[in-house]
């Protein structure tokens, strides 16, 4: 029978236009005809929509179990990589592309995963060689759709990879199909399925190469290590031995992927765990110690953290995660709950000021090491001036940032931003977040700072944030009064991050380019009042300074961080770090260094900032020191 729906040129080709397997071809033509009365390209060209309903779906179980359909599927798919290889650019949607997208996913196999994703990065433009989305869409379903553990693995490595309009709510969908086959949430599913790959308890894994023992171990919440120990006893190398280059070559080539796939899961599980302040979840303890504090990945996030259990009065106690025991702050062994206690994560936010500052002191003391600031983290509540405007936030509006870093941070943060450019939607910038498992959503305005830009800003001005509640598909904004505690409390902070990294503020040289449009802003906030972040900074200060030779040098003054050289005394802004001397507050350019940092003084959490503001600190307290002449020309030109 002739193919009624012939794909356009570079598209998919079916049974009749005799793909590679000529015979193959003309035979599973044969039986499908003689099954169905008409050609495989015409049954799977019906499927019109990402995912396929029963009647398609059974009709296609059906076709697959006929003679060669399962391999004629398959090949037609990786046909379809090729030719995007090939032929690289903006591809018309295939008519046949999504059913056969979808048989591939039916037909099941060892190579099912590998296929299908190759189908969407090439669809979904991570080669940076096809585009199509509606092809990448089914693909993910398709994913979706196979119950397997390494799906899950799959699909989360996607989100990260995948920027199209649409890909996350593509993933999100295929994550919630496969949890509720399974009768959980999709937060139980991707807690259950977090990759172990292979490690010990302990988060490590032991092999003998050659002469040589190999050991990759998860040292702490921000790393993994892979070391080479051998028969000598000596201390364990970091780098591979010589020896192993040559006769264990591909043995430690194979080490070194896995340890880069362990980092990989360590860096999302400290993403998600994270993400789970805002969640409101909780867990019976059993099954906490089960997905978290045993596991060989997930438990090292775990272990670093302080956690809440409720005991049998009802009352809600905190404590760490030790080798064998809960910690509670003051150090004593909090007794084992029953298996069916709740546990949820700690956030200062339900915190009294005194149980903050005591759950800080014991994160200093002990030199605790958090897989992100947990006990240091900001806290932002409403303001008057908020409840007053009602439905948006100024509180970070009219801030000068730099937009390329500003773009790139939302990513790293998980957010989703149009792009600013002289295009349609390239002057009203949305950046928009998600919380609380995808309940609640962030909307940050921004638009470009300047006109006479080519194709994207180099500064953009900040402006409103809004909140979101989701209602069922769609989106509904929601007064701030509305909005959960944490939720705004976690929203904000990230807002908080965006303006602080990247405001022309925080730019020391900024003053000495002279007449600029922006520059009175500069000089209105590089030495303006503190923000959550900031104050969140002194109070750290507080802490860390007293343990480092330079305490007696150093005190904290309001804003500032004031150091006592033996020229001069300086004022360290704690928001922007840039520095003023006394005693005509004369202003200090000193530029960081990437090579230099405060030694090995113990930071409770990290922060850029922070550890710029102590290196400045170390500098000026020993200013008789100073080599640099462009800084010792400031110290002694004004004086």
């Amino acid at each position: 029978m002739p193919n009624d729906t012939a794909p356009p040129d570079g598209g998919l080709r079916g049974p009749d236009t005799a793909p590679p397997g000529e015979v193959l071809a003309r035979a599973v033509e044969q039986a499908v005809n003689e099954a169905l009365g008409e050609s495989l390209d015409a049954h799977m060209a019906k499927l019109k929509s990402p995912r396929p309903g029963p009647r398609w779906r059974d009709r296609t179980l059906e076709l697959l179990q006929l003679p060669g359909v399962r391999e004629h599927v398959r090949e037609t798919v990786r046909e379809y990589v090729h030719q995007a290889q090939e032929k690289p650019g903006l591809h018309p949607t295939d008519p046949l592309a999504r059913g056969y997208v979808w048989a591939v996913a039916l037909a099941g196999g060892p190579s099912v995963l590998e296929d299908l994703l190759a189908v969407v990065r090439h669809a979904g433009w991570v080669t940076r060689l096809c585009w199509d989305p509606a092809v990448a869409n089914a693909a993910i379903g398709a994913l979706g759709a196979i119950d397997r553990p390494e799906t899950l693995e799959a699909l989360r490595g996607l989100e990260k990879e995948l920027n199209y309009p649409g890909a996350r709510k593509q993933i999100e969908s295929a994550l919630r199909a496969a949890a509720e086959r399974r009768g959980i949430t999709p937060g139980q599913l991707v807690e259950r399925g977090v990759p172990a790959h292979g490690l010990a308890p302990d988060g490590s894994l032991t092999r003998q190469v050659g002469r040589y023992q190999a050991v990759l171990a998860i040292e702490d919440p921000r790393t993994v290590r892979l070391t080479f120990t051998g028969d000598d006893g000596h201390r364990p190398l970091r780098t591979v031995p010589a020896a192993l280059k040559d006769g264990h070559a591909d043995e430690v080539k194979e080490l070194k992927a896995l340890a880069k796939e362990v980092r990989g899961t360590l860096a999302d599980e400290r993403a998600r765990v994270e993400g789970l302040l805002t969640a409101g979840r909780d867990w019976p303890y059993a099954e906490w110690c089960r997905h978290y504090r045993d596991h060989p990945i997930t438990g090292v996030v775990t272990r670093g953290l302080i956690w809440e259990f409720e005991g049998r009065d009802g009352v809600w106690r905190a404590a760490t995660p030790a080798e064998e025991a809960l910690v509670t702050v003051d150090g004593n062994a909090l007794t084992r709950p029953d298996a069916g206690a709740r546990v949820r994560l700690w956030h200062p936010i339900r915190a009294t000021a005194p149980q903050v500052g005591a759950w800080r002191a014991f994160v200093t003391e002990n030199e605790m090491v958090q897989p992100f600031k947990q006990a240091f983290r900001e806290i932002y509540l409403l303001t008057p001036a908020e409840e007053e405007t009602g439905v948006y936030s100024n509180r970070f509006a009219a801030h000068i940032v730099r937009y390329g870093q500003l773009y790139a941070l939302f990513k790293e943060r998980g957010w989703q931003s149009n792009h600013l450019g002289r295009h349609s939607d390239g002057f009203d910038g949305r950046a928009r977040g998600l919380f609380a498992e995808g309940e609640w959503r962030a909307c940050f305005f921004h638009e470009p700072a300047e006109e006479d830009f080519t194709y994207t800003p180099e500064h953009a001005a900040t402006d409103q944030v809004r909140f979101e509640r989701r209602n069922g598909r769609r989106w509904a904004e929601v007064p701030l009064a509305e909005v959960p505690a944490v939720v705004f409390s976690e929203a904000m902070r990230d807002v908080d991050l965006f303006v602080a990294v990247t405001s022309i503020a925080a730019d020391p040289e900024w003053a000495d380019r002279g007449e600029h449009r922006h520059l009175a802003y500069w000089r209105e906030t590089t030495f303006g009042e503190l923000t959550a972040s900031a104050e969140v900074r002194r109070d750290a200060l507080a802490r860390i300074l007293p343990r480092t030779r330079i305490a007696g040098r150093c005190s904290l003054e309001g804003r500032y961080l004031v150091v006592r050289g033996d020229l001069r005394t300086y004022r360290i802004h704690l928001g922007s770090a840039n520095i003023l001397m006394e005693p005509d507050d004369s202003y200090l350019c000193v530029v960081a260094s990437r090579k230099k940092g405060p030694g090995k003084v113990f930071l409770p959490f990290e922060d850029e900032r922070l550890a710029l503001i102590l290196s400045k600190a170390f500098l000026l307290a020993a200013d008789s020191a100073i080599t640099d002449e462009t800084i010792l020309r400031q110290i002694k030109g004004s004086r």
